[in-house]
């Protein structure tokens, strides 16, 4: 799909969904390039906004409200959108090479696929850690985490990293399944949550005002803090 009659002079592949390629969609869509096609290639028709997730898990968006739908928005830039997914890329024949359909052209590319921790460099974390990224793989394991902690009642959590993010993701997390086992205020006498840090302290790019005020919701909902290095890479 092409807006306009113009010829195809470049072809423009953007491999991955994430907030650059979202923004590259919506200024062609508003102010369209004569003689450029784009191809969107993306393994998820759903892309989440990362600032968002904290209240996903916390139960205050929807999925809807909480993800970007590719397909319209390819079709407002006039652009093609394969729901596949990448596999390698032909740099002499310039050409994306996917997984379920043929090779794709390409004259300019972009790379947008953001990142995915490497467990596997972590002893033991391949078997008990859930990475955050990609968020599609996270909000699977959470979703059968919820399942089970209504079954069996009760849980102990740890979450990795002290910044706004995981501080964020520790009080949603808390919040979501508190209310799960009837608690209004999230806190629960069978939930058991831990946030482990390689600074000294939570939030470390923030000021001691937002640190000192933090440390303080994190004691009163029983959050053990553990300002400890505790990765070895």
């Amino acid at each position: 799909m092409q807006n306009g009659t113009s010829p195809v002079v470049k072809d423009l592949v953007l491999i991955g969904g994430g907030h650059s390629h979202v923004a590259v969609l919506k200024r062609f869509g508003m102010r369209p390039l004569p003689g450029v096609r784009i191809t969107l290639i993306c393994r998820d028709s759903h892309t989440p906004y990362s600032g968002m997730l904290p209240g996903l898990i916390a139960g205050h968006y929807t999925f809807d409200e909480a993800h970007i739908d590719l397909g319209p928005l390819s079709r407002l830039a006039g652009a093609r959108f394969y729901h596949d997914e990448a596999m390698g890329l032909d740099l002499e024949a310039r050409q994306v090479v996917c997984c379920n359909r043929p090779p794709t052209h390409y004259d300019l590319l972009s790379i947008n696929i953001g990142s995915t921790p490497r467990t596997s460099d972590v002893s033991g974390a391949a078997a008990s850690v859930v990475p955050v990224k990609p968020i599609s793989g996270f909000l699977e394991r959470w979703r059968a985490l919820e399942e089970r902690l209504r079954r069996r009642g009760g849980a102990r959590i740890a979450v990795v990293g002290g910044g706004a993010g995981g501080v964020e993701l520790t009080l949603a997390g808390q919040y979501r399944l508190g209310r799960l086992l009837g608690n209004g205020d999230g806190c629960h006498a069978s939930l058991e949550f831990h946030l482990f840090t390689d600074t000294g302290e939570i939030l470390p790019t923030h000021n001691a005002r937002v640190r000192a005020k933090f440390a303080r919701v994190l004691a009163a909902r029983g959050v053990e803090v553990h300002p400890l290095k505790i990765l070895q890479i």
